[in-house]
């Protein structure tokens, strides 16, 4: 494999270590290159974010010291360890010998010679995991909760099942003029039936970048408006819902919401914490703290109290998320007022197939 696929890897490990998603980075940085480099970048990228506890456990296991590292040689070393020790058919000698050249191109000539040294050292000799964390390569924290919610069993199966690859589902859509197959995990799909949609019915998808939940509803025959906060993300929605009965709006659902009339079903698919996504989106698990669910959860209560007063008499609202922890999802519906009733249903990665999803269907008595 050029050396190309492993550069782009690289750049977008160190734009996640600042912030950024894989999952978008992968698409802007390997669009240029051929499937087989493309196939090599996404491979090393998520098997690095979901594997990096074990990494940086086997850095200090072949170095044979603990020391903090720039992050140009950290995510070096995590990239060769990973291809050594986790992939088939990959060279060693081009594992080694790309990954100090990548940190010679990122100006750290001092750490060339430690580089070549610790990978010099590594096997695929088994290695005795000193704790769950690690063996898991999931944090403490996460953990605990998960194991204090749904059992130990349970969490050692999320957390497993965020190591591995997650399985492509497609569904096909019969709205529009032709059926459409587009990528929607199985999970989410499970969503939109819970509404009971019903053509001619007025229908609000009050988060609904990135689209897939809308396009499938509107195979209903509702009368669609759908919104995001972020304009960009419904610009991408666009080409997705050409040809679709669809209103696109800017707003955001935290605040009270413009509409003088009342929908006969809402959807609010609400940004949250994605715990139940960590397969695909493995950087979460390293990024999120504690702190952030109380967030998560005031914008997740406002939105929903908005959307319940958008709901007209005898209509259902459903409140989803991709997240695992009750402050995102049990806490938030708590609030909803006794004149309604709901049923909630959960998914849990390792017991359902797909990601995780918890939702709950609000409706008037």
């Amino acid at each position: 494999m050029p050396a190309t696929a492993r550069i782009a890897a690289f750049d977008i490990l160190l734009k996640v270590e600042s912030g950024g998603y894989a999952s978008d980075l992968l698409i802007t940085h390997t669009n240029t290159l051929d499937s087989r480099d493309a196939g090599l970048a996404s491979e090393i990228v998520f098997g690095v974010l979901r594997y990096r506890a074990q990494l940086d456990y086997l850095i200090g296991h072949y170095s044979g010291r603990r020391r903090k590292l720039d992050p140009e040689v950290s995510v070096a070393l995590r990239m060769a360890i990973y291809q050594l020790r986790y992939l088939e058919r990959i060279p060693p000698h081009a594992a080694v010998a790309e990954s100090v050249e990548l940190v010679k191109r990122a100006h750290k000539r001092s750490a060339m010679g430690f580089v070549n040294a610790v990978l010099r050292k590594v096997t695929r000799d088994a290695v005795t995991w000193p704790t769950r964390e690690i063996e898991l390569s999931c944090p403490e924290w996460l953990l605990a909760r998960w194991e204090s919610r749904y059992g130990a069993e349970a969490a050692a199966a999320i957390a497993r099942a965020a190591l591995e690859e997650p399985e492509k589902y497609v569904r096909i859509s019969a709205a529009g003029s032709s059926p459409v197959a587009r990528r929607q995990d199985i999970g989410s799909q499970s969503i939109v039936p819970l509404l009971r949609l019903e053509a001619g019915q007025t229908f609000l998808d009050l988060c609904a970048a990135p689209g897939n939940k809308t396009a499938q509803a509107l195979e209903s025959g509702v009368r669609c408006i759908a919104a995001d906060l972020h304009f960009h993300r419904l610009i991408q929605m666009k080409g997705m819902l050409e040809n679709l009965d669809a209103s696109l709006v800017v707003l955001d659902g935290t605040q009270p919401l413009p509409f003088a009339r009342a929908f006969d079903r809402i959807l609010v698919d609400a940004p949250c914490s994605g715990t139940g996504t960590l397969g695909r989106n493995p950087e979460i698990k390293w990024r999120l703290r504690p702190a952030d669910l109380d967030d998560l959860q005031r914008r997740q209560t406002a939105l929903l109290a908005n959307a319940r007063a958008a709901l007209a008499p005898g209509g259902v609202l459903v409140y989803s998320t991709c997240s695992l922890e009750p402050e995102e999802n049990e806490a938030v519906v708590a609030v909803v007022p006794g004149e309604l009733v709901m049923e909630t249903l959960q998914r849990l990665p390792g017991r359902d197939a797909g990601d995780g999803f918890f939702a709950a269907v609000i409706k008037y008595k």
